[in-house]
C-alpha cells in the first residue's frame, strides 16, 4: 500500500513537471511569435507583387478613369449656379441698422423724457421770453419738464423742432425697422382752461 501511494506521488510529481515543461514551451513560442511580428517580420500571405499583371486587374484599372471622364462631362453639361445680389438683402447683416448718431445717443444717459413715449406726456403751458418759447409739459405722474427748441424727447431719439403759441412740434426717427431712417412729425397740443372747466 505504501509503495503504491509512493508510486503515484512519483507519477504525480512527473505529470506536474511535464505540465510546466509544456507551459515553459507554449510561452516561449507565444513570446517569439510577437517578438517577431513585432521587429517587422512579414506575413506570408504579403509576397512581393507579380511583374505579369493579369487582365482582370488591368481592366479594373482602366474602367475607374473611364468612370471619371464621364462625371468630368456630366459636370461641365450642367449649368453652374451663380449668386446674384442685386436687389436681395445681405443675409450676413443685422436687419436693424445702428447709424453712428444712435450708437453715440444709446452711450449717453437717457433724459426723464426720452424714456416716455410722446403720446404720455401732456403740454401744459408755454411761455414767452425773448430769446424764443418754452413749453412746460408733465409725464403720468405729474411731474414737469421744461422743453426749449433741441430738446430730446420720446423714446425714437426725438427733438423738439418748434415751440408755437398753441403747440409743440416733434420731430422724430420712424419706428419701421425695414426702411431707412425717416423723420415723422408729431404735435402736442396745449389743452387751454376756460372759465368753468377744462375744454
Amino acid at each position: 500500500m505504501k509503495r503504491n501511494s509512493l508510486h503515484r506521488k512519483k507519477k504525480g510529481a512527473q505529470e506536474i513537471e511535464k505540465n510546466k515543461v509544456l507551459y515553459l514551451l507554449l510561452s516561449l513560442s507565444t513570446a517569439f511569435l510577437f517578438f517577431v511580428t513585432g521587429c517587422g517580420g512579414s506575413s506570408p500571405s504579403s509576397a512581393p507583387p507579380q511583374k505579369g499583371k493579369s487582365p482582370a486587374v488591368e481592366k479594373g484599372k482602366v474602367e475607374p478613369v473611364k468612370v471619371a471622364e464621364k462625371k468630368e462631362l456630366e459636370k461641365k453639361e450642367e449649368t453652374e449656379y451663380t449668386y446674384n445680389p442685386v436687389g436681395k438683402p445681405d443675409p450676413f447683416k443685422s436687419f436693424i441698422q445702428i447709424t453712428p448718431v444712435q450708437a453715440f445717443a444709446r452711450s449717453v444717459p437717457l433724459t426723464p423724457l426720452q424714456k416716455y413715449e410722446i403720446s404720455q406726456l401732456k403740454l401744459v403751458a408755454i411761455i414767452a421770453t425773448s430769446e424764443g418759447n418754452i413749453a412746460l409739459v408733465e409725464d403720468v405722474t405729474g411731474k414737469g419738464y421744461f422743453l426749449r427748441k433741441g430738446t430730446g424727447i420720446g423714446k425714437n431719439d426725438g427733438k423738439v423742432k418748434k415751440i408755437l403759441k398753441d403747440k409743440v412740434i416733434i420731430e422724430e426717427a420712424s419706428e419701421d425697422i425695414s426702411e431707412p431712417k425717416k423723420m415723422n412729425e408729431s404735435s402736442l397740443f396745449l389743452h387751454q382752461v376756460e372759465e368753468g372747466g377744462e375744454s
